[in-house]
């Protein structure tokens, strides 16, 4: 076989969440669909900055950025990497079938392994690109993070709703955010309460029988608390799913009550512009 198809039949036999290009006709066979991947244009310029890539996983972004121009780019995982994501399944399944909630402290107890076979992907991906991403293993939500520096942008990606205490980890986010941090999120869309800043709380696999989803906030809810965490402004990229188009207002007259010569208007029920409510995923740039 030719060296592309040896490292192609290589990077199959590892498990990948993104589609890496690794070149030379090589591309991972990544699980993720298309809207689980931001496209380029949602992500800030990061050409001459230094990235930081929260929940990097298999470092899709992380050598994105590298790719794009970065000057520095450090890949933080921990659970990903550890965990014997296996096992756990099988046993969160088992939870779920069963009506039981699942013992989240086997997850670096009974499931951890310290051979980190989830971060294969990563390295496998790094030594293809001759990439020089630093890999940096770390639980975000208890690290000591004096030890971490400040970065230029911020990704965090997929990661706010597997927290448990939201908005403490979007406070620690900012406190290593230089400009701009990169949110993406599960998020839900309530029609007709589009500026509550509500959080939905789920803790028994509700959510694609994943025992590690907690909470779910409307766009409103994610704002406020991106701002209670210490950012000065947040932009949507990407917020819910567009509402039916409404047609233009019509004469009411078919819809009236005939009096005599005259016609009374009743009252016109009114036009829904919101979308449907519904999940879907969120993307916002906060700002320092």
């Amino acid at each position: 076989m030719s060296k592309a198809a040896d490292l192609q039949a290589a990077a199959d036999e590892l498990p990948w969440f993104h589609s890496i290009d690794l070149g030379g006709g090589v591309t991972t066979r990544g699980m993720s669909d298309s809207g689980a991947t931001l496209r380029e244009d949602q992500l800030p310029s990061v050409t001459g900055k230094s990235v930081l890539d929260i929940g990097a996983w298999d470092g899709y972004y992380s050598f994105l950025s590298e790719r794009l121009g970065a000057s520095r780019v450090v890949a933080l995982d921990h659970y990903v990497w550890g965990v014997d994501m296996v096992a756990r399944n099988k046993y969160w399944t088992e939870c779920f079938d069963s009506g039981t909630l699942a013992d989240h402290s086997r997850d670096t107890t009974d499931f951890w392994r310290s051979d980190l076979p989830g971060r294969r992907s990563f390295d496998f991906a790094a030594k293809a690109l001759n990439s020089n991403v630093e890999p940096l293993m770390a639980d975000f939500a208890t690290a000591d993070l004096t030890d971490l520096d400040v970065f230029d942008v911020v990704f965090y990606l997929g990661v706010l709703y597997h927290m448990k205490e939201p908005l403490t980890c979007l406070e620690r986010l900012r406190s290593v955010t230089r400009e701009v941090a990169v949110v993406e999120t599960q998020a839900v869309h309530y029609q007709g309460l589009e500026d509550h800043q509500l959080m939905l709380f789920y803790a028994g696999g509700e959510i694609n029988v994943d025992f590690g989803n907690w909470y779910v906030p409307t766009m409103s809810g994610l704002k406020a608390m991106l701002l209670a965490a210490g950012f000065s402004s947040v932009e949507i990229i990407q917020g819910p799913p567009p509402g039916p188009v409404v047609p233009d207002p019509v004469p009411p007259t078919p819809r009236g009550r005939l009096r005599g010569r005259r016609t009374e208007v009743t009252e016109l029920p009114p036009a829904i512009e919101s979308p449907p409510t519904g999940f879907y995923r969120s993307v916002v740039h906060a700002y320092v």
